[in-house]
């Protein structure tokens, strides 16, 4: 065992600060990272406040993070996949059963028994796991990703979960190319959908309740944007989409967009609004639209999608910050201030 430096929060009400906290000797299947990069997810924030404690309550000290960027600094005996100086990454998830029909499906994301990156029970030293907001990170090398070289590594951070996210449910639905594709909402996911959706050769369109944000969907490589408060507009395009990702974290009206499906289209949640969603069963039966949700991806799945970043040069939008403005850049998150992810230096971690 040794000391890695780290920021935390003592409680829910805490600031995070400067600590230290114990990391594992690399064991035989391991390998150590030096973290470079750590991209902030809003879920970062609601462990850290405690915020879903009646899913998962939050353990303290917690250190977040599960944006993962950084270089291979040492490899235990039996690793193969890497060595020192290696590119490698870290999402969601350290670990997970490899038992269960979901792993042995290569859907870890789904598996009943996994191990997530921060506030998971840890085997190896007791507590629970601690994530990226932290110098460096051991970890079993079934769950470490190659990053492609190419890539602006600040922007790669956030594809670990901000880009899987919304890779998986696209990728899923089959080949996109020429159909008319929808992103409603326009933010850390959002942003993301439409870069992919794009890749993907579909005709994109982005529907955001804010006029002021339409230049920068285009800009993103959006065909068309659609003002969803704007009923007329909603008119002109019913019943004429194949797929619509939903990245909207507030609640909505998912009718409204489920009536934008054309016969067999699917809209699929990514955001996840605390109030439930009254779906009209009506909008579904007629046009045998379908409504699924999803969360991230497998390992297998999540190194396609970088591959696939890396081929595409596909990063995400961010404000890289020093981990001295975590709580700041916490508090703009509330508010939604930032285009479109916060990444954190953690070169800077080593600042006095």
């Amino acid at each position: 065992m040794y000391k890695a430096k780290a920021y935390s929060a003592a409680s829910a009400t805490s600031p995070l600060a400067s600590t230290q906290i114990p990391r594992r000797e690399a064991t035989e299947h391991d390998v150590q990272i030096e973290i470079l990069f750590c991209g902030i997810c809003h879920s970062d924030l609601h462990t850290v406040r405690n915020e879903w404690s009646s899913i998962m309550p939050t353990v303290y000290p917690c250190v977040p993070g599960h944006e993962i960027v950084g270089r291979v600094t040492t490899v235990g005996s039996a690793v193969t996949k890497f060595k020192p100086g290696d590119l490698a990454g870290v999402g969601c998830l350290v670990d997970s059963d490899h038992t269960c029909p979901n792993c042995r499906d290569g859907l870890e994301q789904l598996c009943p028994n996994q191990t997530l990156t921060f506030n998971s029970p840890d085997k190896h030293l007791g507590g629970v796991t601690y994530g990226g907001y932290s110098e460096s990170i051991v970890v079993d090398e079934r769950f470490v990703l190659r990053v492609p070289a190419n890539l602006d590594l600040a922007g790669v951070a956030p594809l670990l979960c901000a880009g899987i996210t919304t890779y998986s449910p696209m990728r899923r639905w089959g080949n996109l190319t020429g159909k008319k594709v929808g992103v409603a909402g326009l933010g850390g996911l959002g942003h993301m959908g439409v870069k992919f959706a794009r890749a993907f050769g579909a005709y994109v369109v982005v529907f955001t309740t804010s006029p002021g944000k339409k230049e920068d969907a285009l800009r993103l490589g959006a065909d068309e944007v659609i003002i969803s408060r704007n009923a007329e507009e909603l008119q002109q395009h019913a019943g004429t989409f194949d797929f619509i990702l939903d990245t909207i974290a507030a609640d909505h009206d998912i009718n409204a967009y489920i009536n934008m499906l054309g016969r067999d289209g699917n809209i699929t949640l990514v955001g996840a609004p605390e109030k439930p969603l009254a779906v009209s069963a009506f909008a579904l039966l007629f046009g045998r639209r379908s409504l699924s949700g999803s969360i991230i991806g497998g390992i297998a799945e999540t190194q396609e999608m970088l591959d696939f970043c890396g081929e595409h040069n596909i990063t995400a939008d961010v404000e890289v910050i020093p981990i001295q403005k975590v709580n700041e850049a916490y508090e703009r998150l509330v508010k939604s201030d930032v285009k479109y992810r916060f990444s954190i230096d953690m070169a800077s971690l080593k600042a006095k």
